[in-house]
């Protein structure tokens, strides 16, 4: 499916606290990382954000997308896709997701209770999944990176897990933030390959991978931190 790639959440089932990619400094309230995306290099297709919260000790982060493909004022694709997610000492306590795809709409709630995540949401073909998991949780939601060693998600646009590989590529430049930024390169093997990337902050910098031979790429439009 075009976008399974936007699905790709994580539930880190190894044991580490600080399952967060190093050094990924906690996300101030009021900023955000927005993305306009695009599709076969330069057809614009929608956007991407996300924007963050503080209450307490809590980050809330909320997941923005909305895509389109079409001719003119016919619609032949569209894309949305809504999650608040509530994490505390980098563990996930809470997501609420929905999803508006091919027609079809898929909900996710996730709650941390007695030390475990439990996950309702619906499969593609819209079974109901209920699943229990470790709290050692990552969501794809992708603003927080991913640590090596991880080896499984969970998918926020449907609730179920999925096997992954995650691989440190080194550094590279990537269009963003009105010019070339240089970045970190994560590639996150699943049903779909994503090449992700991060700045030196360690903020969400850009994204891409191919779907229905298609290329879908993300531009940062302005550096979170700096402005």
């Amino acid at each position: 499916m075009l976008f399974r790639a936007f699905a790709l959440i994580g539930a880190l089932l190894a044991a580490a606290p600080l399952a967060f990619a190093d050094g990924y400094p906690e996300p101030a309230a009021g900023e955000e990382i927005v993305f306009d995306v695009y599709r076969k290099g330069d057809i614009e297709f929608g956007s991407h954000a996300v924007r963050f919260e503080r209450d307490g000790g809590d980050i809330i982060a909320r997941s923005t997308i909305r895509l389109r493909a079409g001719f003119g004022p016919i619609t032949a694709f569209r894309y949305e896709h809504d999650a608040v997610e509530r994490w505390r000492d980098w563990r996930l306590l809470s997501l609420e997701s929905e999803t508006l795809k091919d027609g079809n709409t898929y909900q996710v709630s996730a709650r941390l209770e007695d030390g475990e995540i439990r996950v309702n949401g619906e499969d593609p073909d819209e079974n109901p999944v209920s699943l229990t998991l470790q709290p050692e949780i990552l969501s794809s939601s992708h603003w927080h990176g991913y640590p090596p060693e991880m080896t499984q998600m969970l998918n926020t646009e449907h609730g179920t897990v999925m096997e992954t590989v995650v691989e440190d590529l080194g550094m590279t430049e990537i269009e963003g933030d009105g010019g070339m930024i240089e970045v970190r390169h994560i590639r996150l093997s699943s049903s779909l390959v994503v090449d992700l990337y991060y700045d030196a902050n360690g903020r969400w910098a850009g994204c891409e991978f191919e779907a229905r031979g298609q290329t879908i790429r993300y531009v940062r439009r302005a550096d979170p931190v700096t402005g």
